[in-house]
C-alpha cells in the first residue's frame, strides 16, 4: 500500500503530526519500533506530563536561545493557548503550577497519552509498532520509500521525520535518523546531551550526596572568569556533581563550550550581598562558647557546613570567641562564592533532551518542510532547538509536530491546495 504520508517516530511530534494530517484528510501511515507509543511521553514531568507553559509565545521562543526567533513562526500558529485548548477541548481539564507550567489536572501523562491515542484512531492513521526504518531510499530530490528491519518497505509520497534525538535512549531515541539525513544531504549541527546533571572534579562531592537545597544562586563562569550564565533555584548533590531544574538549565551552556574550562560558583545566600551575609554571621557568632561546627550548621545543613570549615582551614572544634575577623570573612567568601571544578556533563542515559540536530537554515520555519529534500518535513527534538526545563521543550514538539501534519497534508506537487 501507499500512503500520502509515512510518519518516522510516535512520540509526541509524531503523534500530533499523524494526527492532524490524518483529520486533514491525508492517508497516514505512523512508524514507530518500539511496541507502544509515547513512551518517552509517559516519563515527563515525573510521570505528570508538564504539556507546556503559559508564557506568552515570545518568551516561550527565548527560552531557546539564539535559534527560539526561528521558532516565532510556528508558535503564532499553533502555542500554548492553542494546545490547551487542544486538549480541554478533548476533555483533558488542565492547571498551572509555579513557574507558569501547565499540567493535567488529574497529573497523568497517561491521560494525555490516551487523548493522542484516541486522536489517532478518530484520524484513521494507520499505526505500525516494531517497526524499525534501517535505511531510507532517494531518487533525484525527493524519498521515495523506506525499508524496515524485517526488509518491509513503506512507500509514501511525504515523510515526516519525528524519530527524536539520543535521550533517554532507553526508551527507543537512539539517534538514528542523523546518519540518514547526512546521507540525504542536510546538515547536522553535532548533537550533545542538554538538560543533564553536571559532572565536577572536586573530590568532597560524595561527601554532600543526596543534600538538596531548595533556593541557591548558581553562576557559569570560563576560567578567565567571564560569567557566560547564571540562574536561582533549587540544587541537587549527586555522588559526582550536581543536579535540580536550575542546573539541568545550565548544563546547556556547559554543552557548547569545553566543559573542562569552566568552573561552577554557587551562592547560598543569593538574597544577601557580602555585607550583609558577614553581619549575619558577626551575630550567629556571638555566643562565645559554641563551636564554630555547630554555629554554622544553623546557617546551612551540617554536611555542608563541615565541607566548608574544611576548605576554610579553620578547626571545626574552634570556639566563637576566638574566630577572627579575617577567619569569618573566609567563611562568608565560602557561602558566597562556593567554587566547583566542571568535568564534564552526565551522558545521554540521564539527559532530558538532545541539543544539536537538524541546521534551521536547511528548514522552513512555517512549514517544517526540508528545503533540501522537497517531499521530506521535521518535528520534534531532531531540531537543532532545545529549551529549559518547563514545558518548552514538549512545546516544540506539539506546534512541530502540528505545522508539519497539516503542511504535508496539504502539499501537493510542491503546491499548496
Amino acid at each position: 500500500m501507499k500512503y500520502d504520508l509515512a510518519i518516522i517516530g510516535g512520540g509526541p511530534s509524531g503523534m500530533m503530526a499523524a494526527g492532524r494530517a490524518g483529520a486533514l484528510g491525508a492517508k497516514v501511515v505512523l512508524l514507530e519500533k518500539n511496541l507502544k507509543l509515547g513512551t518517552k511521553l509517559l516519563a515527563t514531568g515525573g510521570g505528570r506530563c508538564n504539556l507546556t507553559n503559559i508564557k506568552n509565545k515570545r518568551e516561550v521562543a527565548n527560552g531557546f536561545g539564539v535559534n527560539g526567533r526561528w521558532l516565532l513562526s510556528g508558535l503564532s500558529k499553533f502555542g500554548p493557548e492553542e494546545l490547551i485548548e487542544f486538549f480541554n477541548r478533548r476533555g483533558l481539564e488542565t492547571k498551572i503550577e509555579e513557574n507558569d507550567r501547565v499540567f493535567p489536572k488529574n497529573n497523568s501523562a497517561q491521560a494525555v497519552l490516551q487523548i493522542m491515542l484516541d486522536y489517532l484512531a478518530s484520524s484513521q492513521v494507520d499505526i505500525k509498532l516494531g517497526a524499525e526504518v534501517k535505511k531510507v531510499i532517494k531518487v533525484e530530490n525527493r524519498i521515495k520509500k523506506l525499508i524496515l528491519a524485517d526488509a518491509r518497505e513503506v512507500m509514501a509520497d511525504r515523510f515526516i521525520f519525528c524519530s527524536g534525538g539520543k535521550s533517554y535512549p532507553l526508551t527507543g531515541s537512539t539517534g538514528d535518523a542523523y546518519r540518514w539525513l547526512k546521507q540525504l544531504g542536510h546538515k547536522i549541527i553535532a548533537p550533545r546531551p542538554a538538560l543533564t546533571p553536571i559532572i565536577l572534579k572536586d573530590k568532597f562531592i560524595k561527601d554532600l550526596e543526596g543534600l538538596s537545597l531548595n533556593e541557591v544562586g548558581v553562576s557559569c563562569y570560563r576560567d578567565d572568569n567571564k560569567k557566560l550564565d547564571a540562574a536561582t533555584g533549587p540544587v541537587i548533590f549527586t555522588a559526582n556533581g550536581l543536579s535540580g531544574p536550575t542546573i539541568l538549565n545550565l548544563s546547556g551552556i556547559i554543552g557548547r563550550v569545553n566543559p573542562r574550562d569552566l568552573r561552577l560558583r554557587i551562592d547560598f545566600f543569593p538574597d544577601l550581598d557580602f555585607s550583609e551575609l558577614d553581619q549575619k554571621l558577626q551575630t550567629e557568632f556571638s555566643v562565645g562558647q559554641r563551636l564554630l561546627k555547630n554555629a554554622l550548621s544553623r546557617l546551612i545543613p551540617p554536611r555542608l557546613a563541615g565541607v566548608l570549615i574544611n576548605l576554610s582551614g579553620i578547626s571545626s572544634q574552634k570556639k566563637l570567641n576566638i574566630i577572627t575577623r579575617e577567619e569569618r570573612k573566609i567563611l562568608a567568601h565560602l557561602l558566597k562564592e562556593f567554587n566547583l571544578t566542571v568535568f564534564g556533563l552526565a551522558g545521554y542515559d540521564r539527559a532530558m533532551v538532545t541539543a544539536g540536530g537538524v541546521d534551521l537554515k536547511e528548514v522552513d520555519p512555517g512549514a517544517m518542510r526540508s528545503k533540501i529534500i522537497e517531499n521530506l518535513y521535521f518535528a520534534g527534538e531532531i531540531l537543532d532547538l532545545d529549551g529549559p526545563t518547563g514545558g518548552y521543550n514538549l512545546q516544540l514538539c506539539w506546534t512541530s509536530g502540528y505545522l508539519a501534519g497539516e503542511s504535508a497534508a496539504q502539499q501537493d506537487n510542491n503546491k499548496i491546495k
